[in-house]
């Protein structure tokens, strides 16, 4: 494998995909058949199941499992212990493999401490999810949610800035100057506005 690093007590499955420059940590498990792009980060404990799909330059800290069917777009943060659920309805006395539903997370999303995406739902680019917070629907782009059930609060920048919006539907990131475009229950991102 091309630039990878894989600590002595991981275990990467023969058939598993792991891109070039990526690093996975104590006790990993990556099953056969996992897609795992360039640049990623594979903390402590985490388990990629062999249909997930995780994109460039995704950070999965410690005790993160990622199950059949996650799939996870390029600069994901998925936070410590946060867990993407995989069926609706678990019954220890009943296979329910053949029904796990898809779950996405957008490019740049974040996905802190401690919360809880039940599957199904899809994780909009650039949605920030606090910590502890449980996903119980879709999210759209740049939204940032918190509570249990998430409730959306506000809005996020690609930087992680929270934005506010003047009368007008307008509002520039503090850090990088990009300016975004609020419209209904949606944010355009316009790019910088020099």
């Amino acid at each position: 494998m091309n630039n990878v690093f894989i600590h002595e007590t991981a275990i990467v499955d023969q058939l598993a995909e792991v891109g070039a420059g990526t690093k996975i940590w104590h006790w990993v498990h990556v099953m056969a058949g996992a897609k795992i792009r360039e640049g990623c980060v594979l903390g402590q404990n985490v388990y990629i199941g062999g249909k997930a799909v995780l994109g460039k330059n995704v950070r999965v800290q410690n005790n993160v499992s990622i199950y059949d069917r996650v799939i996870i777009d390029d600069d994901v943060f998925c936070g410590p212990s946060m867990v993407f659920t995989n069926v609706i309805n678990p019954r220890s006395s009943i296979d329910r493999k053949d029904e796990y539903l898809y779950t996405r997370v957008g490019k740049g999303a974040t996905i802190g401490a401690n919360a809880t995406i039940i599957c199904g739902n899809e994780i909009g680019e650039y949605a920030f999810i606090g910590a502890g917070s449980v996903v119980t629907k879709s999210v759209p782009a740049y939204a940032l949610m918190v509570g249990n059930p998430a409730k959306q609060i506000g809005w996020m920048s690609k930087a992680g800035v929270r934005l506010k919006f003047d009368e007008e539907g307008m509002s520039i990131c503090g850090e990088t100057g990009e300016e975004y475009r609020k419209k209904g229950n949606n944010v355009i991102y316009l790019g910088n506005k020099t």
